[in-house]
């Protein structure tokens, strides 16, 4: 026996998702092509994204941004701070088009912003990296 009509749920999941892939895949759409227009630099593809580089510094914000599976930069490309940057395509997998509103909510701050805090700050370029201690040198 069904329900009837009235009492229906439709439940409709906007994370991990059909839903956020699909925004997932319209913005990774829109950064490539964002990317193909205003790229001077080389296009490669590197820790899963498409690196455009040599964009100039009115069309990305920051050191760079993330796009879908896209990441636009002038110059800023080397492989810790893309590793950041994976970090904010599967943010981007996971939530779609709901990142660019949520990542507003969160704050331009990146020392409070959770998404920034997650891909990790000394990655993204917003601490210092603090020097690694090491064993102590039995020289005197």
């Amino acid at each position: 026996m069904t329900a009837p009509a009235s009492s229906r749920t439709l439940r409709v999941r906007l994370t991990d998702s059909r839903i956020s892939r699909l925004g997932y895949w319209w913005a990774t759409a829109v950064g490539f092509t964002w990317g193909f227009l205003w790229s001077t630099g080389p296009v490669t593809v590197r820790n899963g994204l498409v690196v455009f580089t040599g964009m100039p510094k009115w069309t990305y914000g920051r050191g760079g941004s993330c796009v879908g599976g896209c990441y636009l930069t002038g110059s800023n490309d080397g492989d810790r701070v893309l590793g950041h940057e994976a970090v904010h395509q599967a943010q981007w997998r996971k939530y779609g088009m709901l990142l660019p509103v949520l990542y507003l909510i969160a704050g331009r701050d990146p020392l409070r912003n959770g998404f920034e805090i997650e891909a990790g700050l000394e990655a993204g370029g917003y601490l210092r990296a603090t020097p690694r201690r090491g064993r102590a040198s039995s020289t005197p």
